[in-house]
């Protein structure tokens, strides 16, 4: 039994990772500040004598003694994080920073959970991990896109200066169960838009790109490289692109929804293709995602109506 820590853990993300882990047997410490996170999310898994709840927020220090380290923290959507801009970077930096010193500590290995946000608006496509991105560092999305880019950079000096076996995973647009309803990213917003009949809201044409990568595959990859010889960075991603448009319109037909699409202006710095190459991610760690957009998004589905149920 392995005790691990994982940062963020009433996330999104965070939740299916902390389920995976206890089902495989080890002891978690889920810490979060619950900001995005939530207790709903974590209630199945707070009878388990092998499971704790740590209500704190990484930016500041805390004294653990784990075996592994799983950093999420961080809201992950643009409405959450430009609700505070510089406590997102903080949360980034300091959190990565705290993490980084527990894990030198202990001896711990330690995942930074990236995000395909460090390519920004890429001139090159897909996008592989030796790409180094088109990012905006004074744009209303640097605090996320730059905060990750930092923290990245940190992990990497933490392991020339001290030797913390570190895993670095740039992780692509992904949804499923336990996302927020007020989550404010596209297949959320999609979804609840269609559930309640409501005009659905694309911002530009519609022709932007973006690869949708279920939560299930994602933790297998998460796992996977915690447990490889790999410092990465990897992209954990579904390569299979697809419009915001060709989106909209299936979302509206696994629903039956009678909402209409409409158009608003594109926000600034808001990337127009998003693809990963996964050639490393299957060298290295045997793995590519398996399941497919609509497979996935009727598993979502049937989560948000439940949600939107219990909310009457």
């Amino acid at each position: 039994m392995k005790k691990i820590l994982i940062t963020g853990g009433a996330g999104f993300i965070g939740s299916h990772l902390c389920k995976r882990l206890l089902d495989e047997g080890n002891e978690i410490i889920c810490l979060d500040n619950f900001f995005t996170g939530s207790k709903e999310n974590i209630l199945d898994l707070m009878d388990n004598p092998f499971f704790e709840v740590v209500r704190h927020d990484v930016e500041e220090p805390i004294l653990l003694e784990v075996d592994e380290i799983y950093n999420l923290a961080c809201p992950a959507s643009p409405i959450h994080y430009q609700f505070d801009p510089v406590k997102t970077i903080r949360t980034s930096v300091m959190g990565a920073i705290n993490m980084l010193d527990i894990a030198k500590r202990c001896k711990a290995k330690i995942l930074q959970a990236s995000t395909s946000e460090v390519y920004g608006d890429p001139e090159v496509h897909p996008q592989n991990e030796e790409y180094r991105g088109n990012v905006n560092p004074i744009g209303i999305r640097a605090c996320y896109d730059e905060g990750k880019r930092c923290a990245e950079t940190l992990f990497f000096d933490y392991h020339r200066e001290y030797n913390v076996d570190i895993k670095v995973i740039r992780i692509f647009n992904t949804y499923g169960p336990n996302m927020a309803i007020n989550d404010g990213r596209v297949v959320s917003n999609f979804i609840i838009q269609a559930l309640q009949n409501q005009d659905i809201t694309i911002y530009g044409d519609g022709s932007q790109t973006r690869s949708f990568q279920y939560v299930d595959d994602l933790i297998d990859g998460m796992t996977k490289m915690m447990a490889s010889s790999e410092t990465g960075p990897i992209n954990l991603g579904n390569p299979d692109e697809f419009t915001i448009l060709e989106l909209a319109k299936k979302v509206i037909q696994l629903t039956n929804s009678k909402s209409k699409i409409v158009f608003k202006p594109l926000p600034q710095d808001d990337p127009k293709q998003r693809k990963p190459d996964i050639t490393k991610a299957k060298k290295a760690l045997n793995w590519k995602p398996t399941v497919k957009l609509e497979e996935g998004l009727v598993k979502t589905i049937e989560y948000f109506n439940q949600q939107l149920k219990d909310k009457q």
